[in-house]
């Protein structure tokens, strides 16, 4: 394809600004300025102008731009159009057949995109397999949109389908099935790519799998992501060392992730944050606070995020007044509006140190409705201190706002049954029982010699649990000799239990 000629030098200075505008007002007299110098029959000016329309926005100027210019530019342009419903995608699939390109694969490609952002994912389908000379790009593009519509399972089908991949191929599969917390299959599909057709994973790749080995705990996996990382000479990419980071903290390597952390040449605060959280996670309350302080000795700004993190590690060791005072500057002096997440945050601290008539007042006051997350802290909080008033009125609104989730039953049951309140358990376990509520075991999972093993509550298939427990009584007498005392019951209450 031969190069774009060259624009006249008012023209390309007017394209230049496009991309600064920051009012409809300065975008429609550009559009003015452009009009009578033939501006409106350049592609590379008309794309621009339609790309400034939908980001200030300007849906109308947008739409009209849509209809007047060539298929190719309109579609490409109208798979940006956030929450684009109804007629439009209709419109230009008429233009295509009008103009004669429903056999270009390039233009049905750019047609299943426009589809699949109107969420017309039937229509998507239906020009995939109505096109008889599919390219790589209309299949990595159908594939893309199943995903990004959450059908994953029909995704994996047309991956499986395909006659040939590339890495967008596998990239896209693999982070779909990151991004959809199904670790398992992102992994396998990853290990897929390599055994079968040899592709070395791309940036995206890599990040994808690193989430999903955190999320599985599968360590060696991720170690050997990382071994490639440094082989590759990738270390200066910010976001990959992040994820390597993140991966070690989920997986219980915290020694490796500081080690990655204080090699690294340039940080962002994302590399600061998550570190911060990692030890937060890990119950590393006083790490947390030295990195944090490290941090801003080093003049690195926290955002909102640093402020949960650092919030969390304060709430894990009972600091207390230090986490009030740290939500107290976040305002003060960083100027960080909080959001519901940081009041739970400081709900969940307040609730732990037993200061629940506190806890309470800053539900009444902030400036949000609480979430269930607030009042789950506030349940849990209850449990712990046996506040048998504050539990019922928690529950109530989690009833409302997630009714499916047994465990807010369960917590409540539990303080009933610490005060042997034995007829307000039943009760719960009636209501529970006329509303179809079981209790939904709880599961976890680790990497030991390559090979993950899930445990479930209740289970008692796994061939090394006799050894587990054995471990466990072991562990439990030795914390118990140098006296520690768990702060609640040792068997929790279970609602089923006859």
């Amino acid at each position: 394809m031969p190069p774009l000629p060259p624009l006249p030098l008012a023209l390309h200075r007017a394209f230049s600004l496009l991309n600064r505008l920051d009012s409809p007002r300065q975008l429609l007299q550009a559009h003015a300025f452009l009009l009578p110098r033939g501006g409106h029959r350049n592609a590379r000016l008309l794309s621009a102008l339609l790309l400034a329309s939908l980001r200030l926005p300007l849906r109308p100027h947008a739409l009209a731009l849509l209809r007047r210019t060539h298929p190719s530019v309109s579609l490409n342009a109208a798979a940006r159009i956030p929450h684009l419903r109804g007629t439009l995608g209709p419109q230009l699939h008429c233009i295509v057949v009008r103009a004669g390109l429903a056999s270009d694969a390039h233009v049905s490609a750019s047609l299943i995109q426009a589809y699949f952002s109107c969420a017309c994912v039937a229509s998507a389908r239906s020009v995939f397999d109505e096109t008889v000379h599919k390219d790589i790009f209309c299949w990595n593009v159908t594939i893309s949109g199943y995903a990004k519509s959450g059908n994953l399972d029909r995704a994996r089908e047309l991956f499986d389908a395909m006659p040939q991949r590339n890495v967008v191929s596998w990239t896209t599969l693999i982070g779909a099935y990151a991004q959809m917390k199904r670790p398992a299959e992102a992994v396998e599909v990853f290990r897929r790519m390599q055994v079968e057709e040899g592709i070395e994973p791309d940036g995206i790749a890599m990040l994808s799998v690193l989430s999903a080995c955190g999320d599985l705990g599968a360590v060696d996996l991720g170690e050997w992501v990382h071994r490639f990382v440094v082989k590759r000479g990738l270390c200066w990419h910010i976001p990959l060392m992040n994820a390597i980071i993140d991966m070690y903290l989920k997986c219980g390597c915290v020694a490796k992730a500081v080690e990655v952390f204080e090699g690294m040449g340039q940080k962002s605060i994302v590399t600061w944050t998550t570190l911060i959280a990692g030890f937060a996670l890990h119950g590393l309350g006083l790490e947390a606070v030295d990195m944090f302080r490290r941090m801003e000795r080093e003049n690195v700004a926290p955002n909102d995020i640093t402020f949960l993190a650092i919030l969390s590690a304060c709430s894990h060791i009972g600091l207390t007044d230090l986490g009030r005072w740290y939500f107290q500057i976040m305002v003060s002096q960083y100027r960080i509006k909080p959001r519901v997440e940081h009041y739970g945050c400081m709900v969940d601290l307040l609730g732990r140190a037993g200061c629940l008539m506190e806890a309470q007042d800053l539900v009444k006051d902030m400036p949000f409705k609480a979430n269930a997350a607030i009042w789950g802290a506030l349940l849990a909080a209850a449990r712990t201190h046996g506040d048998a008033e504050l539990g019922e009125q928690a529950l109530l609104h989690l009833i409302e706002l997630e009714p499916h989730n047994s465990g807010n039953y369960i917590l409540l049951s539990n303080i009933y049954a610490e005060q042997e309140r034995w007829d307000e358990v039943s009760k719960l376990r009636k209501a529970m029982r006329d509303g179809g509520l079981r209790n939904v075991p709880g599961a976890s999972s680790i990497e030991v010699d390559g090979v993950v093993h899930e445990f479930t509550s209740r289970d008692g298939s796994h061939p090394c649990l006799h050894k587990i427990r054995k471990l466990l009584c072991e562990i439990t007498g030795d914390m118990k000799s140098i006296g520690y005392v768990a702060v609640l019951p040792e068997a929790p209450h279970d609602i089923e239990e006859g």
